[in-house]
């Protein structure tokens, strides 16, 4: 391995790339930043990382098309991919179509296009390593990061998000600041509705169906209050084994950039002693109808992903706006499975076909909504 890695922070004013700009800057990290983007946050990107660093800001398309451009031929050895959204698919595809490692906090490429990027990357030798800190636990588990024919089953955490002990039937009158109220992660806006939904684990299903090759029904969940167990694998031996810790994002970055080594940081684990008592839930399908999406387009494969995703986008944002009620996120994002899933996709244009079918889907919904 070389003594300094070039790295990439994609996304480098959110949550995950200001995370992982101080972590650098307070450990010996060997990593050198040598390119940056954010979407519209011009001053922050200026500001942010090392003065000799490239920057893009992707909300110009001139400047987006030259990211891409640097991304298939610039000089670097790992790229973070932390943008939120179906934004950063392209992203992800330049970077493992040159043959470079990507850190991916961007947990929609793979959920719109697993099949095609997990293709991609075996073609060019390049490696995903996952940011989200049930796959970076399940990734930490496996020998070299892969699953297979070794694994029985996988277990992905959940908090349950802030509405996990709200009443059932009182769901619709559920306010957006209620379900923002995280118990546990300091996370952006979209993640924290798709945590109370439970959305992402939904999708987090689909993402584990093609990072450890595993069939759907291999892959369960778990309600875990106190998110320090953050995944567990069951071997077809029987053994289990889990990673544990805080509930920080910066552990999971940390990792990913710096594997397939150990590097030291200044992150202080947790006291066992503090958790001595940990619990474990089978989630109730009723509160959390959403769940049951993951593992039904996880089946489906083809486009289903990236249908639920995009129908998940203008849900979320819909209710955010106080346009529908909390029950109708899943409830559009359902219908949008049932009339828009066209079956395989060969490549990155049907991945953006189906997407814009979910978007457009949701959208005539709302219509329909506001004129009633």
């Amino acid at each position: 391995m070389l003594a300094t890695r070039r790295l990439v922070i994609l996304g480098a004013t959110g949550t995950v790339g200001v995370q992982a700009i101080q972590l650098l800057a307070a450990s010996s990290s060997s990593l050198e930043v040598v390119a940056l983007s954010a979407h519209t946050r011009a001053v922050e990107l200026a500001a942010t990382g090392p003065d000799g660093a490239k920057r893009f800001l992707t909300s110009d398309l001139e400047q987006q098309g030259a990211l891409l451009d640097w991304l298939r031929a610039g000089e670097y050895e790992i790229c973070l991919n932390a943008v939120v959204g179906a934004a950063g698919l392209p992203f992800t595809a330049a970077v493992l179509g040159a043959g470079r490692d990507v850190a991916l906090a961007n947990k929609e490429s793979l959920v719109m296009a697993g099949g095609l990027l997990a293709a991609l990357a075996t073609s060019t030798g390049a490696h995903i390593i996952p940011v989200d800190s049930e796959h970076s636990a399940i990734h930490q588990c496996l020998p070299n990061g892969q699953g297979g024919a070794h694994v029985r089953q996988i277990f992905l955490t959940a908090s349950g998000g802030a509405l996990r002990d709200f009443p059932t039937a009182a769901l619709a009158q559920v306010t957006p600041a209620q379900a923002l109220a995280h118990p546990n992660w300091d996370m952006g806006p979209r993640i924290t509705i798709d945590s109370a939904t439970m959305m992402n684990k939904a999708f987090e299903i689909i993402e584990a169906h093609w990072l450890f090759a595993l069939a759907a029904k291999n892959i369960k969940v778990l309600i875990h209050r106190q998110s320090v167990v953050h995944s567990m694998v069951e071997f077809i031996d029987g053994s289990m084994l889990a990673q544990l810790g805080p509930p920080d994002m910066s552990f999971p970055i940390h990792y990913a950039l710096h594997y397939p080594e150990r590097k030291p940081s200044p992150l202080q684990g947790f006291d066992p002693l503090l958790f001595s008592k940990l619990t474990f839930e089978e989630p109730n399908l009723e509160h959390f109808p959403a769940l049951a999406l993951g593992w039904r387009a996880a089946a489906m494969g083809g486009d289903a992903g990236a249908v639920l995703n995009a129908a998940d986008e203008i849900a979320v944002q819909a209710f955010l706006d106080g346009n529908i009620s909390f029950p109708d996120i899943t409830r559009f994002c359902a219908a949008a499975l049932d009339s828009c899933c066209n079956g395989p996709m060969n490549d990155m244009e049907a991945v953006l076909a189906a997407d814009q079918r979910g978007r457009a889907f949701v959208a005539a919904q709302l219509v329909k909504i506001s004129h009633s």
